[in-house]
């Protein structure tokens, strides 16, 4: 029987697994080379969270590798182009979160934008009073831009459609016509960056898109402007965005996703009174964690079979 070695993290369903795999598998820690290496050796597939650096040196210490299921949507913690070169498939659940992580990105651009939580907060320090947070705006008529045109941004437009909001995007593999017949008007990131009055990033982490939210961004964006993401930690300058909520550069923050995760006590973006912090949850339904381990328990029972998988990545893809 072959072996499937999973990450020991809450959002994967071993019990799920064992019960519909044909193999031997084990949860073990893998959140470096070192302990990933030690507890894949010999296994013919691995189950990997987001944390699990599936590098170059893991492909080429595990000669038995049929798979590597990401259970989640981003790829960037594993070495696709290495895994091509060892014979190795990977795979991915590229839509089984896209209505929930919209939401998430919906519901903390709201947030941010009517001040819920530090009202919240400030009530709880014994305040009372509307104007007691930084000043709030009408959302008719301002602008939203979307960094990246993919399925979640998608849908953060159609939940937004009630709101009269004016709809940008930047994406270089999405064309103006496609944007066009969602009512989006395709912009370079500097135009974005200079129209947006809220700006939500989906791209995914790569060595084009790493730290792309970086100082000069925050110096073009407009005066209290709010960022959301929910995409990737990396996306950012952490540090340039501290000093930017500092010093009032833009107004607000939300974020889903960091780029330590989970934080540290001293993280400069945790405690903020102007950002909002969330535990890379945008994904979360009891619904969508179904589909994810549904699909991949397909995935790696294609992938041991030595069949296609559902989800395979193409190592050939422009965007990785």
């Amino acid at each position: 029987m072959e072996r499937v070695v999973a990450s020991d993290d809450p959002m994967i369903d071993v019990d799920r697994l064992r019960a519909e795999l044909d193999a031997d598998v084990v949860v073990a820690e893998t959140g470096d080379e070192d302990s990933l290496r030690d507890a894949a050796a010999g296994a013919a597939g691995l189950v990997v969270d987001v944390n699990t650096p599936v590098t170059a040196a893991v492909f080429n210490a595990l000669d038995d590798l049929k798979i590597v299921a990401r259970a989640g949507v981003g790829i960037d913690n594993i070495d696709v182009s290495a895994a091509a070169d060892n014979g190795v498939t990977v795979t991915n659940v590229p839509e089984y979160c896209t209505n929930e992580v919209a939401t998430h990105t919906v519901t903390l651009l709201l947030d941010c934008i009517r001040t819920l939580t530090a009202y919240d907060r400030d009530i709880r320090d014994g305040g009372w009073g509307w104007e007691r947070t930084r000043p709030v705006h009408r959302v008719r008529g301002q602008t939203l831009g979307l960094v990246s045109f993919g399925p979640i941004a998608r849908r953060v437009r159609d939940q937004l459609r009630g709101f009269d909001l004016d709809v940008i995007a930047y994406d270089p593999y999405v064309d103006a016509e496609e944007m066009a017949e969602a009512d989006v008007e395709k912009v370079t990131l500097e135009a974005l960056y200079e129209r947006a009055d809220y700006v939500s990033l989906h791209a995914p982490l790569t060595e084009e898109t790493e730290a792309m939210v970086d100082a000069d961004a925050f110096a073009a964006m407009r005066e209290q402007a709010i960022l959301v993401n929910t995409g990737r930690g990396g996306l950012i300058d952490e540090a340039a965005l501290r000093t930017a909520l500092d010093d009032g550069t833009i107004g607000a923050a939300g974020l889903d996703v960091l780029i330590e995760e989970p934080p540290t006590a001293d993280h400069p973006l945790v405690g903020l009174d102007n950002c909002i912090v969330t535990p890379h949850a945008a994904w979360y339904s009891e619904e969508a964690r179904d589909d994810l381990n549904a699909a991949v328990a397909a995935n790696v029972m294609a992938g041991l079979a030595g069949e296609t998988p559902p989800n395979r990545i193409d190592p050939e893809t422009d965007w990785l």
